[in-house]
């Protein structure tokens, strides 16, 4: 799975699961278009939306901030 291929005008649709062992992709919700992400980190104070930004960034080496979604599981990133 090449994460490239579901970013649509500098934009990526991701579904959130925190709490997890390890930061990594899960898939991709067919009925949700969005992918699938864990975090390893605690949906409390904004840490896991701080572990989605540096997880990304580092993923696609480009920076990424939330669009929409700061209070959701489903957000949407905006690359830089």
């Amino acid at each position: 799975m090449t994460i490239e291929n579901y970013i649509k005008n500098n934009s990526l649709k991701i579904i959130v699961k925190p709490n997890a062992k390890k930061s990594e992709i899960l898939g991709y919700d067919e009925s949700r278009n969005a992918i699938k992400v864990a975090i390893a980190a605690h949906a409390e104070k904004g840490k896991a939306n701080l572990e989605v930004i540096k997880f990304f960034s580092k993923l696609l080496k480009k920076p990424v901030k939330i669009k929409s979604g700061l209070t959701s599981k489903e957000k949407l990133l905006i690359l830089a």
